[in-house]
């Protein structure tokens, strides 16, 4: 009998840990950017499909960052407040997605009725929390969850990160049909963003982990090329910083418009600066 049970318990506790839940458990204490969950709390938490269907939700957020704006710098122009929530918004899928792509080889659906975002209730109304919601997941042939009923098995890494580029940038493309009517920012700049978004989350999955090469890597691997509606491949670089050394940095594509508020100026890596020398 204890045999019995023991067996019992331990193929329980594989289960558990070869599905995506585990992964999650897994990855959350790699990273220290927002908490990251599985359910769908009461407390703050709201499901990206509402936000999405829900324009009213959306704009409440905008609101939220205009009256925080306001409050710290006396001003909030309209195109910075809509760049700052646009950025926020797409780094939820593009985070989750890059996370378990780095440290798992897994790729969640992220369709936005399988995520979730906690907004911060007071001070800057930025993600603080990102839930997971579903169980699909794809990998790869030798993933030890390949053989469940909720996983899709790819050929090869090349094919995953294929997927996961095709998901986020459905996920985006519902973001861009729902924020672009409440939104001063043209379509061109929402998928600027959408495409920073991706990019700059390849890159901190690795970095957060203890290997920003691989994050790297990852990046080159998911947006090896320009695929449109994205804007652009990968533009990590190494570039040498003002004390010599040389570091990876990227270009952004989609501006904050942070230069708008009393006393700001561009970001260092802001597009309105064109290329500089590498």
């Amino acid at each position: 009998m204890t045999v019995d049970r023991s067996f019992r318990d331990a193929r329980h506790t594989r289960a558990e840990l070869d599905a995506l839940s585990g992964s999650l458990t897994r990855v959350a204490g790699l990273q220290d950017r927002v908490e990251l969950r599985t359910d769908l709390p009461a407390d703050g938490w709201q499901r990206c499909s509402d936000l999405l269907a829900e324009p009213r939700r959306l704009a409440a957020w905008c609101l939220a960052l205009t009256d925080w704006l306001r409050e710290e710098y006396g001003d909030a122009p309209p195109r910075t407040t809509a760049s700052y929530v646009m950025s926020w918004y797409l780094r939820v899928p593009a985070y989750a997605g890059a996370l378990l792509l780095h440290h798992e080889r897994r790729v969640p659906s992220l369709r936005p009725e399988e995520l979730g975002v906690r907004i911060a209730p007071g001070g800057r109304p930025d993600p603080t929390g990102v839930a997971v919601l579903g169980t699909s997941f794809y990998c790869l042939p030798f993933d030890p969850g390949a053989g469940r009923p909720e996983a899709t098995v790819v050929a090869d890494e090349r094919a995953l990160a294929a997927v996961l580029r095709a998901r986020y940038t459905a996920h985006a493309a519902r973001f861009v049909r729902a924020y672009a009517p409440l939104s001063p920012l043209s379509t061109r700049m929402l998928w600027a963003g959408a495409t920073d978004a991706l990019d700059a989350c390849l890159w901190w999955a690795g970095l957060d982990g203890g290997d920003e090469g691989a994050g790297v890597a990852d990046a080159a691997l998911v947006l090896e090329s320009k695929f449109t509606p994205l804007t652009s491949a990968s533009t990590l670089r190494m570039a040498r910083g003002e004390d010599g050394r040389r570091a990876w940095c990227r270009r952004r594509e989609s501006c904050c418009f942070t230069y708008l508020l009393p006393e700001r100026s561009e970001c260092t890596d802001c597009p309105r600066l064109g290329p500089r020398p590498r």
